[in-house]
């Protein structure tokens, strides 16, 4: 963990009194303009924020963890939460969950408000529109002020930090060999813009089976799905294309529903003239009719692995911390909207 800029560095950096540096920081008339100007330009060049965070996080323990995610309907986020709660509560810990509804503005906003001595540490899911921004000075803040930090599953690299991810490449490679070993020649993949990391690693995946099967990769048969617009009529132009698919990788299950739906609309019966793969084993994956095959993401345990990573910093003594990346291995579950293999 790096070490913390404090107001007693600030002053022995100008060889100023404390009260010299508080009072420029906090923009006092006392203080001549050229020393609050150089005063604070060290400040923020060195991410400085108030004695009283550090002091509270430093020296008392609030017992709770703070949780931003991107959304709570979402089944795959709702089943790392109950990961989290499980080892919080047997430790000790409260839990508070905070919606940042993708939005970037509204995430910098919660991690604000939970680093202001709230919380012992945050565990993250990073919105697409932050890495649509690619602005991660937030994260960097706290890091800076020695905040414990873990990201799961939409992770940024260059944030050092622990994180949890899903075997995400491997995840998109089983679906996509499935579809293949059943049979199918036309396969699509619903993914996300190439900004969504998770999106962008299920379909690294999807090529690599399609590679290693020697089949020819067809653009026209890779949508990128646009949330701001309409799903289901981007999912329709797979059906117009002269080689339409007779089988779909979605990289959600609220995609693959929805293609379902599509095709079902068109006259084509799942699995019968199509077969369908999701990612993430929720509700909607159980309960669609057909019932969907899809990749497990293993939240629950996703859940339990980032807690235990954030606690483990959050109790270290070690000056320099060794962060971890945690890869949480996927498997297949097969239900009702793939054919039997051949």
């Amino acid at each position: 963990m790096k070490k913390k800029i404090t107001l007693k560095k600030i002053a022995k950096e100008f060889d100023v009194s404390i009260s010299t540096v508080s009072k420029a920081l906090k923009d006092s008339h006392e203080i001549s303009e050229e020393v609050k100007e150089k005063i604070q330009a060290f400040a923020k060049y060195y991410h400085y924020k108030p004695n009283s965070l550090a002091l509270n996080l430093r020296n008392q323990k609030t017992k709770t963890i703070g949780i931003i995610i991107p959304q709570i309907v979402h089944h795959f986020f709702t089943k790392v939460i109950s990961g989290i709660e499980k080892i919080a509560n047997e430790k000790g810990y409260n839990v508070m969950i905070c919606m940042s509804n993708e939005s970037y503005e509204k995430e910098v906003l919660n991690m604000d408000m939970l680093a202001n001595g709230i919380v012992d540490g945050i565990i993250v899911s990073v919105t697409k529109e932050t890495e649509e921004k690619g602005d991660y000075s937030h994260f960097k803040d706290l890091i800076y002020n020695g905040i414990p930090l873990v990201m799961f599953d939409r992770v940024i690299k260059e944030i050092k930090c622990n994180k949890v991810l899903t075997n995400d490449i491997d995840g998109g490679y089983i679906a996509t060999k499935h579809l293949i070993n059943i049979g199918c020649k036309n396969i699509a993949i619903l993914t996300t813009p190439d900004f969504v990391t998770v999106g962008n690693l299920r379909k690294e995946g999807y090529v690599n089976a399609l590679n290693k099967h020697q089949i020819t990769i067809d653009e026209n048969l890779i949508i990128k799905v646009n949330e701001k617009q309409d799903i289901e009529n981007q999912i329709k132009k797979l059906f117009t294309l002269k080689n339409s698919p007779d089988g779909i990788f979605a990289v959600n299950e609220i995609y693959a529903a929805i293609a379902m739906k599509v095709a079902n609309k068109k006259g084509l019966k799942v699995p019968d003239d199509i077969s369908v793969i999701g990612f993430t084993d929720g509700l909607i994956s159980q309960y669609s009719s057909p019932s969907l095959t899809t990749v497990a993401q293993h939240g629950y345990h996703m859940g339990q692995k980032a807690i235990e990573l954030l606690l483990d910093e959050i109790n270290s003594q070690i000056t320099e911390y060794q962060y971890q990346t945690s890869i949480i291995e996927t498997d297949l579950i097969f239900r009702e909207s793939t054919k039997k293999s051949l």
